[in-house]
């Protein structure tokens, strides 16, 4: 049980520290998503450091378990958000955030049945 939880939680913390550091530099994606959904783009160094501290998150969480269940806790929340986002601007492309999303689930539901 212990490999599933730390490949998952690899997995996500990966995936969000990506997500992190493209919004942080500023790449095209999450920009053109912002202006899609109609955030501002003056937010999006804040929506990059809450996924960085959730990867950071789930990384320490695989020595202190509260921080891990609380950092993926934290990144279904973030996603929970970017899904009323997209309903507000009325944009139904929802893949990417379901990918992001089921990723947050799974780190959460490994955190909690792995501890």
């Amino acid at each position: 049980m212990f490999a599933g939880y730390l490949t998952v939680t690899l997995f996500a913390a990966a995936l969000y520290g990506m997500a992190a550091i493209a919004n942080l530099i500023g790449h095209d994606y999450p920009k053109s998503q912002a202006d899609t959904l109609g955030v501002p783009r003056s937010w999006m160094p804040l929506l990059g450091v809450l996924l960085a501290a959730g990867a950071l998150g789930l990384l320490a969480g695989i020595a202190v378990p509260i921080l891990g269940t609380l950092a993926a806790s934290g990144l279904v929340l973030y996603f929970l958000g970017a899904f009323a986002a997209h309903l507000r601007a009325n944009d139904h492309h929802f893949v990417p955030w379901t990918f992001f999303f089921c990723t947050a689930v799974a780190a959460l539901a490994v955190n909690l049945t792995c501890r």
